[in-house]
């Protein structure tokens, strides 16, 4: 008799939790979601659980601080209040506990002191990279700024990756990340994000306009300081051209935002369907990042038609194939990234090649609710292969 998911989450902030658990309860397998946000994906109210101290401790600072900031707030302080909260919590019937990496710790706890299978969700690379890459970048461009996770929650994540049954990558970059680092292959899985395609609808035609967009925070872990460096030679050769950049600018970048501002087009955030609309008349998708997990941006541009531009740490890979769905170029680049922006300007049919190839491989069968089957699918595998 094959034995059925029954999945508990848990992250402290949600990620893309949220949405995992809004497919489970779909396809009838969540026992509960835990976590500090409101619930706005519709879940069930008796399977939906807020830790609110951890909510009012940290409200504050998310309206003072930049993301990179209060995450700081986050691991360094506030950890301890979800985890004792969490461990306070009665459950019942459950035989996954699925927690985010960065939080591991006591839902991997209660796993362990039920007999349920421990699944870690990585938003990043592997824990030793991410900090190196971070570190790396912040020598060269922001000395002053102190990396965004603490080295004992870095040595957590690790420990947490060991104890873990299943290892859930959302791309190869942060596969190929787990392998080289030793975790054992068949722990490993890549599942890919999901997209809203009622919101992020194809783009009719290519816009006479040449317009590139990037969205994500503007850090130096999502590469804007190569990109900008490309972009000011590519302007003075194309004074047309644009580039648009959507989100919040982190402490990391302050010094180099001084120096940019002025060249791009700049909004700290737009709606889902206000982004969608500008895709409507973009030329491209672009992301120069240097670490990544997934960027769920590239796959909603996919979704809207888009050719991407983007580097492998960006997770593009998983889904982008060079020359096929878009172009990869490698990170740290400035070259690589002038010349893949100017094939696109110079080539309007490779736009509309590419960006056709992007919408079919980026929206057909792959909605949030066929993420959450994915992850079923693999669960289901792991349980009965255990009890074989």
């Amino acid at each position: 008799m094959e034995i059925k998911p029954k999945i508990v989450v848990a992250s402290f902030n949600p990620w893309y939790m949220d949405h995992s658990a809004k497919a489970y309860q779909a396809n009838g397998v969540l026992r509960g979601i835990f976590t500090s946000v409101k619930n706005n994906k519709g879940i069930q109210s008796d399977l939906f659980h807020r830790c609110w101290p951890f909510h009012f401790l940290m409200k504050p600072f998310y309206v003072l601080l930049d993301p990179l900031s209060w995450q700081q707030i986050q691991f360094r302080f506030l950890m301890p209040v979800f985890d004792r909260w969490f461990k306070s919590k009665k459950i019942q019937d459950f035989n996954i506990v699925e927690a985010i990496a960065w939080g591991a710790k006591a839902p991997f706890d209660f796993a362990e002191k039920n007999g349920a299978l421990k699944v870690i969700d990585m938003p990043n690379s592997y824990p030793t990279i991410y900090d190196g890459i971070e570190r790396r970048e912040m020598a060269l461009w922001a000395k002053k700024v102190k990396p965004s996770v603490p080295e004992h929650i870095i040595e957590q994540v690790v420990r947490d990756i060991e104890r873990a049954d299943i290892v859930l990558c959302p791309s190869k970059f942060v596969y190929d990340s787990m392998i080289q680092n030793g975790v054992p292959i068949e722990k490993c899985r890549i599942n890919y994000f999901g997209v809203n395609t009622d919101v992020f609808e194809p783009r009719k035609k290519a816009p006479s306009v040449i317009r590139f967009v990037c969205v994500g925070s503007i850090c130096l872990r999502k590469g804007h300081q190569y990109l900008f460096l490309a972009y000011e030679k590519l302007k003075m050769k194309y004074p047309n051209v644009e580039l648009y950049c959507i989100g919040t600018v982190l402490t990391d970048f302050d010094r180099e935002w001084k120096k940019w501002k002025g060249l791009v087009t700049h909004q700290d955030y737009i709606s889902p369907a206000g982004l969608s609309d500008l895709y409507q008349e973009t030329t491209a998708f672009i992301m120069a990042s240097v670490e990544e997990g997934f960027a769920r941006a590239i796959i909603e541009a996919m979704a809207a038609g888009l050719p991407i531009l983007a580097t492998h740490e960006s997770g593009a890979t998983t889904l982008v194939e060079n020359g096929e769905e878009g172009l990869i170029f490698k990170s740290r680049s400035e070259k690589e990234i002038y010349d893949a922006m100017e094939k696109l300007i110079l080539n309007p049919i490779m736009v509309e090649k590419l960006g056709n190839n992007a919408q079919k491989r980026g929206r057909v069968i792959n909605t949030w609710d066929d993420y959450g089957k994915r992850n079923i699918d693999i669960f289901k595998e792991y349980l009965n292969s255990k009890h074989a």
